[in-house]
């Protein structure tokens, strides 16, 4: 009968712990509720810095046309090394030449029925393309660049990006007027608001990107008279900030 009697009390009292421990979220709940919440406000800032590239991208390369796929590739490959070789004495470094595409084409032709049926194309040869991306740290040489290349039997080109080395003082200068702007907007809203801005809750910086501005420049004085005619302009570089500011009285 003791161990009996021992047994319900035990019972008893796990009964009443889990009791205990079931409304304490509730209460814990009842107290956030009952809490003030905190007043804020959340506004947005744009930045903007302006530098200018100090490098240039080149997708450039060579294409071949043959009637047999191995005709093609020994024309291309015979014309894309000695650009490449040319490419390194004028001063471009290996690490700065990087192959970016390669393809094997068959080339068809497609006769013309009189009467209406389709007839198969024909095969009429074949078209090797090589390309490659050439990193040109001189912007001044990168019209000569471009003249010896296309020169050496390069006859196919996908644009020119324009970039800088290392940007990282122009994106520190927009990620610093991002803040600012940011900081504008908030003390203009709670002014026309009339409450006052507190401290700085939370910041987080969305993203960054680098925007070219093609603003047309002189350039000509920086070339060769027989060099390609180009004009860097400038990147613009654009940071996005969040801010979380508390709300005064």
């Amino acid at each position: 009968m003791l161990h009996t009697s021992f047994g319900r009390r035990s019972a008893a009292g796990l009964f009443a712990l889990s009791l205990a421990l079931a409304a304490a979220p509730v209460a814990a709940l009842a107290q956030d509720a009952a809490a003030p919440r905190r007043s804020t406000i959340v506004v947005t800032g744009e930045g903007r810095a302006e530098i200018a590239p100090d490098m240039a991208l080149i997708d450039i390369g060579v294409v071949k046309d043959a009637k047999t796929a191995r005709e093609a590739l020994d024309a291309n490959n015979a014309a894309m090394a000695e650009m490449l070789a040319a490419l390194k004495e004028a001063g471009i470094a290996e690490r700065d030449i990087q192959t970016s595409g390669f393809s094997i084409n068959p080339q068809y032709q497609y006769p013309q029925s009189s009467t209406g049926e389709n007839p198969p194309p024909i095969l009429v040869g074949f078209q090797v393309a090589n390309t490659v991306t050439l990193r040109v740290r001189e912007l001044a040489r990168l019209g000569e660049v471009l003249d010896k290349a296309v020169t050496l039997g390069a006859n196919q080109g996908n644009g020119i990006r324009f970039t800088n080395d290392k940007p990282d003082a122009a994106i520190s200068e927009a990620r610093r007027k991002a803040v600012e702007n940011a900081m504008a907007k908030a003390k203009e809203l709670t002014e026309a608001a009339g409450v006052g801005l507190g401290r700085v809750l939370e910041i987080s910086e969305t993203t960054y990107r680098a925007e070219p501005m093609p603003m047309m420049r002189a350039m000509a004085k920086d070339y060769a008279e027989s060099a390609v005619p180009l004009a860097a302009g400038e990147n613009s570089y654009s940071v996005t900030v969040n801010m979380t500011f508390a709300l005064g009285e």
